[in-house]
This record gives structure tokens, C-alpha cells and sequence, in this order.
């Protein structure tokens, strides 16, 4: 017998969002890790807000409302409070019940200078990290390190010389013609009016040149998990100067090894990584005047042939970062507030690796 095609708005609605989750939600093991680092940050939340006022909307919830934005590719803080509304799942992640109002999406733009001020993408990445190690994940002798590019959100247009005095206005302030036939451009000479702290790069020979910053990750070796992050401007020396900062965290009494291309072999830089007892076993490379610096002392060994297969494990969060977190062309602007993202989206990858790994691990009889 066909049914009615009728439909009848309920005044009850019997069950809870917990029930509508199934158990078998990639979700839920990803909402277990966040809610235990975020219980973890309490009190440093405490010390970003006043003590008296109007209560403010949780930081918990906006934190757990920007890991959807980056897990679920959403462009935009409006489209996120926008699915919110309706989104069962997204409810039941943010902590939010069904008939609890939303909150306006300009809650995330007051709230983000006080979370970067609080520096909270990276506290809450030292948590997410910490839970790791205690599970076990995370090798502590070998790793890689690179960098990309992340397109800034500044158009090349509004690339203009820093002294533009004495020339003519624009004929359309928002959208002026300009001819770059014959002009020297560099960042030196020029600077972007929309993002100042973008730099005018390019990843390698033939590439165009964008404003961007340069994005820089340590990786470790075994499952793929960032260990560091730090987002710099994009200028000649940006990858191998924050690769020095990242690796001087790691380094100890007991020798570890990092793996990176060919644009990390280079005498000063694997000078100064053997003198903090870390093994440098880049890429050769045989192009560059004077040959490459590294030698048999460290080729000879089977170690460095296994981290050069291994350090091309940092192209996917590469992949991941640009296509889910929508970091291709951030959204952001200015150097904290691009630098702050990143370090986010690098603590949601490691949620994501941490829910798979923990999948692979699944006894047999247990699946």
C-alpha cells in the first residue's frame, strides 16, 4: 500500500541528540580527545575573560564549532552558524541542544584577538600532542620537516609601491586598473595595502609568484603526526630558519634525525643542525656550487634511505591542510591571525590521524 505523501510539525520531539549519533560516528573518538584537552585549558580560559559581566558564549563551543569549520571544508563563519541552525550532528559536536539558540556569527570575530592573544591554537595543539604521546603515537627519534606556501587573502593588485607619492589616484578605489608591464616588483620596493605582512613568492622555478606566507611543519616519522608548527613570511631562508627553531625543541642528549629536500642542504644549516646532536638527513643536492653537504657519514647508513621515503608523509597534510581546511587561499589576514589558523588546523589533522590510527589498531574479533 503507498503511503501519504503528508507531512505534520510535532510540538514534542522524544530522544535526545545523543541517541540520533550512531555510535559509530568518526566524530565521537574525535569529540572524546577534544572535550579532555579542552577540560584540560579550563583554566587558562578562565584567565581570558573577566571575572564580572555578561557570561559570554563558552570558548568550548566556538572552539569546537571552528574544528567543525575545518573538518567539514565550511568557507565561511556564517555558512558554519548558518548549518548550526539546523545540523543535528553539528549540534550535538558544539555542545549545543536542539532548542538552544545560536549565537551571531560576529561572536567569532570579537573573541578572536582574545584567543590569539591567549595564544589558544597552540595550547590546545600541545594538548592534542599530549594525548598522542600518551597513547603512544608519536616517535620521538625520527622526523621530517618542510614547508608550502599558503596564499594570502590580498589580491596582487593591491601589491603597490611603499612610497606612491606624487602618483595618480586610482580610477576605482575597490577595483583600480593597473598595468605591472615593465615594473619592477619586489618586497623591498612594494607591499600589499589589503595584508602587509604577505611577501610576494614563489615555490620553485617556473611557478608564478603570489602573496603568501610560508607554512612550516615537523612531522614525525612513524604515523604522520605534526609535532610542531610555524608560519613565517614567506622570504629565501624562511623554511630552513623556522626548521632550526622547530628542531631546537626536539633536541636532547639522545641523538634524533630529521629528513627534508634538497632546499635544506646547505652547509650553514646542516652545521648548525649537527651541532644541536640531530642527524640532518636531507635530500642531496648535487646541483649547488661546492657540491651537497651532506656526505657518506650519513648515506652510508640504511636509516637514510628509509627517511627519504618516509619524509614525503608531510606532502599529506599538505594535501589535507589545502583541500579539507580550505588553507589553499587563507581567509585571514595578517601574520597572528593566518600563523593562528594554521596551528589549528595542524592540531584537527592530528584528531583526524589519531581516530584513524586508532581504527587500524581495532583487534580482529573486536571489529
Amino acid at each position: 500500500m503507498r503511503g501519504e505523501d503528508s507531512s505534520q510539525d510535532a510540538f514534542y520531539s522524544y530522544g535526545s541528540l545523543e541517541e540520533r549519533i550512531p555510535q559509530t560516528h568518526p566524530l565521537r573518538p574525535i569529540r572524546v580527545v577534544v572535550d579532555g584537552a579542552l577540560k584540560r585549558l579550563s583554566r587558562h580560559f578562565a584567565r581570558l575573560y573577566a571575572p564580572l559581566g555578561r557570561p559570554s558564549i563558552a570558548p568550548e563551543k566556538l572552539l569546537r564549532a571552528l574544528l567543525l569549520m575545518v573538518l567539514y571544508s565550511i568557507r565561511s563563519e556564517r555558512r558554519l552558524v548558518e548549518e548550526l541552525e539546523y545540523n543535528l550532528l553539528y549540534r550535538w559536536f558544539v555542545g549545543l541542544g536542539m532548542d538552544e539558540p545560536v549565537w551571531d556569527a560576529t561572536t567569532f570575530s570579537k573573541n578572536r584577538e582574545r584567543f590569539i592573544d591567549g595564544e589558544v591554537a597552540r595550547r590546545f595543539f600541545e594538548q592534542v600532542l599530549a594525548e598522542a604521546r600518551h597513547r603512544n603515537l608519536v616517535s620521538e627519534e625520527h622526523f621530517s620537516v618542510d614547508g608550502t606556501l599558503i596564499e594570502a587573502w590580498a589580491s596582487l593588485k593591491s601589491f603597490r609601491p611603499k612610497d606612491e607619492s606624487g602618483q595618480e589616484p586610482p580610477d576605482d578605489p575597490g577595483n583600480p586598473t593597473v598595468n605591472f608591464h615593465g615594473e619592477r616588483r619586489s618586497n623591498e620596493t612594494h607591499q600589499s595595502t589589503t595584508d602587509p605582512d604577505a611577501r610576494l613568492a614563489r615555490k620553485g622555478h617556473g611557478k608564478e609568484a603570489k602573496l603568501a606566507f610560508c607554512g612550516n611543519v615537523l612531522i614525525e616519522n612513524r604515523h604522520g603526526l605534526v609535532v610542531d608548527t610555524a608560519l613565517w613570511e614567506a622570504t629565501g631562508t624562511a623554511e630552513r630558519d623556522a626548521a632550526l627553531v622547530m628542531t631546537e625543541r626536539i633536541a636532547g642528549t639522545d641523538r634524533v634525525t630529521v629528513a627534508g629536500d634538497k632546499g635544506y642542504d646547505t652547509r650553514e644549516f646542516v652545521a648548525e643542525m649537527r651541532h644541536m646532536n640531530i642527524t640532518p638527513q636531507v635530500a642531496q643536492n648535487t646541483t649547488r656550487s661546492g657540491g651537497s653537504a651532506i656526505d657518506d657519514r650519513t648515506t652510508r647508513h640504511a636509516g637514510y634511505a628509509v627517511s627519504q621515503q618516509r619524509r614525503k608523509i608531510v606532502e599529506e597534510f599538505f594535501g589535507w591542510l589545502k583541500t579539507v581546511a580550505g588553507q589553499r587561499k587563507t581567509k585571514y589576514r595578517g601574520l597572528w591571525r593566518v600563523g593562528w589558523i594554521f596551528t589549528f588546523a595542524a592540531a584537527a589533522y592530528n584528531l583526524v590521524r589519531m581516530r584513524t590510527l586508532a581504527t587500524l589498531t581495532v583487534p580482529a574479533a573486536a571489529a
